[in-house]
């Protein structure tokens, strides 16, 4: 007679203990380890970009210099439209534009063609020309009358820039040459050499503004 054949195991009697070891290793290694260990990294070798490209002033943080911020006076240069919304706060269930809101990054996902999009850039190109006091006609930079991918862009032409440039100089009672000479200042070209466009960081141009018109009212 055959020896009795043993009753099979639990399917899954055998594998727990080598599942849960596994688990445990890559969770220490994926969640743990390699995020350590890059963040190590980049902040020894690029401490400025793995903290945010923050623009520290008198202290404190104003900004990053990868996100834009949304200035409407006339006294600054004004950052690309911006299609990013938030929370209502007077109705937690519906949504209101926030322009350049950081914590919801979105693009509006309009076609070439979309006549919503085209309306929107003919009121833009308008409000653009008036405030900037340009002809009815005149040519409007595609960046200062669309948005870009991420609602969030820091940057703008240098043809916005130095169309801007009149306005800002009379709202701060500067001469357009001195305010052009800012935009220079902080023109940054193509990466690399080839890569982009050159373009101006507004949040720093603005500073900078910021900055000159305070040195001119103390030497006064």
């Amino acid at each position: 007679m055959h020896a009795p054949v043993p009753a099979s195991q639990p399917a899954f009697k055998g594998i727990t203990r080598p599942v849960l070891v596994s688990a445990v290793f890559f969770m220490l290694v994926t969640g743990l380890a390699y995020p350590l260990a890059t963040t190590g990294v980049a902040n020894l070798l690029f401490p400025d970009q793995a903290q945010g490209s923050l623009i520290i002033k008198d202290g404190r943080a104003v900004g990053s210099r990868l996100i834009g911020q949304y200035f409407t006076k006339p006294e600054y240069f004004h950052g690309r439209p911006s299609v990013t919304s938030g929370t209502d706060p007077n109705d937690p269930s519906k949504t209101v534009d926030q322009p350049y809101n950081a914590a919801l990054s979105a693009a509006s996902n309009q076609g070439a063609i979309s006549k919503k999009l085209l309306d929107a850039v003919a009121e833009r190109a308008k409000a653009y020309r008036e405030e900037n006091g340009l002809a009815a006609d005149a040519l409007v930079p595609v960046d200062a009358v669309t948005a870009s991918a991420s609602g969030l862009d820091p940057d703008i032409s240098i043809a916005n820039a130095r169309l801007q440039a009149p306005r800002v100089a009379k709202a701060r009672r500067l001469s357009t040459e001195d305010v052009l000479s800012l935009v220079d200042q902080h023109t940054t070209g193509r990466q690399l050499g080839f890569l982009g466009d050159p373009r101006v960081n507004v949040l720093e141009l603005n500073l900078a503004l910021d900055a000159a018109s305070h040195g001119r009212r103390a030497a006064q």
